[in-house]
């Protein structure tokens, strides 16, 4: 893993350099259930922040080991595709509630919708005008240095209460978070509206992985988080479920700008 990550952190890098100030850098990292792509979006955010901080640090301009100033921003932000799960309560409130939820995960069970509003906020060059009227599910916070830029709150996805949560990721305006990381099952799927959303991304990373070793992980993710209750239990939903959703993921995989390979070794492992 380390010497792919090594290569995209480089790649992304020079990407953002590129970038015009007032325009952040959009990367989506999508692969199927299990593949190690939530691994590979929290390893190059961590990475390119350090690297952020270690070019700051070296810069002519900036302050002394004694200053008070205050160090800069990261320059990276993440957001996982989770917290656009619909909630247990619309997932009891569609046609068949049981097939809902026994297959929480699938295309239908996400609100894709509001996942491309995010991504065309985030695509925006310059912060809409404060004085907007703003709708029920955008949370909007004017930026405190006076800068003009406003941050955007994204939702996340709470595992203890199995719901998402909203506006718990904010991502600050240019200079600070210039780099967004965004990662899910669905960012590089061929169909509406996540086709569009993948359309606004400057790179796109899909993390291949063998459907065996796929299964593997999914069955010790399912026991670790309590999701099943045995082995057997977590291997029936991997196979039926999740599996299910990594063959239509690969089947309408969209054109993509980089394929990361997900192997078993020591950087994978949490995966």
């Amino acid at each position: 893993m380390e010497d792919q990550l090594t290569k995209l952190v480089d790649r992304v890098w020079e990407k953002h350099l590129q970038m015009p100030p007032d325009r952040r850098l959009l990367i989506a990292i999508g692969g199927i259930p299990g593949s190690g792509k939530t691994t590979l979006a929290t390893s190059l955010t961590a990475l390119l922040n350090a690297r952020q901080a270690s070019s700051s640090a070296h810069s002519p301009s900036s302050p002394s080991p004694t200053s008070s100033s205050p160090a800069p921003a990261p320059i990276a932000a993440y957001i996982p595709m989770d917290g656009y799960h619909l909630t247990r309560a619309q997932l009891s409130a569609l046609p068949d509630p049981a097939t809902a939820h026994a297959r929480r995960g699938a295309e239908f069970t996400f609100d894709g919708a509001a996942f491309l509003s995010l991504v065309k906020r985030l695509r925006a060059v310059s912060p809409q005008p404060r004085d907007r009227p703003r709708s029920a599910a955008e949370v909007i916070i004017p930026e405190a240095d006076g800068s003009g830029g406003e941050i955007i709150y994204a939702p996340s996805f709470d595992h203890s209460i199995k719901d998402p949560v909203e506006n718990s990721i904010p991502i600050l305006p240019p200079p600070a978070h210039r780099i967004v990381v965004i990662e899910g099952i669905y960012v590089l799927l061929d169909k509406s509206p996540w086709r569009e959303a993948a359309e606004m991304m400057d790179l796109r990373v899909f993390v291949r992985v063998d459907g065996e070793t796929a299964r593997r992980r999914l069955v010790r993710r399912h026991l670790a988080a309590g999701i099943a209750a045995t082995e057997e239990e977590a291997d029936k939903r991997a196979r039926e479920n999740d599996l299910v959703n990594g063959e239509m993921i690969e089947r309408l995989l969209l054109e993509v700008d980089e394929v990361v390979e997900s192997r078993e070794d020591v950087g994978w492992v949490h995966a």
